[in-house]
């Protein structure tokens, strides 16, 4: 099978649905754009280990969609370190009505992403290279967002902890993981902000699945913060 064939997009399209995420031809073709223009780049910049065309459908292209159920239409969302553009470029595809923001800290990165989005002449989307919390010290990030996902961080309370200064009130946070423990979770009641006197200041909810076809398992932790009692 090769990268962005017929086979290729119809093996991403039944993956997808397996996850309960359905796509079109028109959207499929545009992930297979994007896998193409990946793997060219990646010869040159360090975009994914990745190389397997199968591979590159399911562990980048379908497991990026898993979180579109768990995402507002019309809502504004944030990839924090979209590196290769997952998930923000596919999530962009399947829902275009959502606004998305990629910012990564390499700058050849987000260069590839600024491609992407013009071969897919992508609207309401930019990639920038900013850290999460130089952009939280920003005007135009701060509390600004209202899904906040992340791929391949090394943590949760990491994540929550950079997210948190650039959500908006009743906002979610949206961590893409692999195999998920409890002592990962609990580290978020550290996070500053996240609980008070003993009390969370959050509700948590964990997502498991499994990749379809390579059977291997996957997490979605949704984080809302109670701004009310912050």
């Amino acid at each position: 099978m090769k990268i962005a064939s017929p086979e290729w997009q119809q093996l991403l399209a039944d993956a997808a649905a397996k996850i309960a995420v359905h796509t079109d031809p028109e959207k499929t073709a545009a992930f297979a754009v994007h896998a193409a223009e990946l793997l060219k780049w990646n010869k040159k910049v360090n975009l994914t280990a990745i190389k397997d065309p199968a591979e590159v459908a399911i562990k980048h292209f379908a497991d990026s969609l898993a979180p579109a159920p768990m995402i507002p239409p019309g809502t504004s969302l944030l990839d924090i370190g979209s590196g290769g553009g997952f998930p923000g470029i596919p999530l962009k595809v399947l829902m275009p009505s959502v606004s998305v923001t990629l910012i990564d800290a390499s700058r050849k990165k987000v260069s590839f992403q600024q491609h992407v989005i013009r071969c897919l002449g992508l609207g309401d989307i930019r990639a920038r290279h900013i850290r999460a919390e130089d952009l939280a010290r920003s005007s135009e990030g701060a509390n600004a967002f209202d899904v906040i996902v992340c791929r391949a961080l090394s943590s949760l309370d990491k994540f929550a902890e950079m997210a948190l200064p650039l959500l908006a009130e009743g906002g979610v946070m949206l961590a893409l993981k692999g195999r998920i423990f409890e002592a990962e979770t609990e580290a978020i009641h550290a996070v500053p902000g996240m609980s008070q006197n003993g009390e969370d200041r959050f509700s948590l909810e964990v997502r498991k699945y499994r990749l379809p076809l390579l059977g291997s398992e996957r997490a979605i932790v949704r984080i809302q913060p109670h701004f009310s009692n912050i």
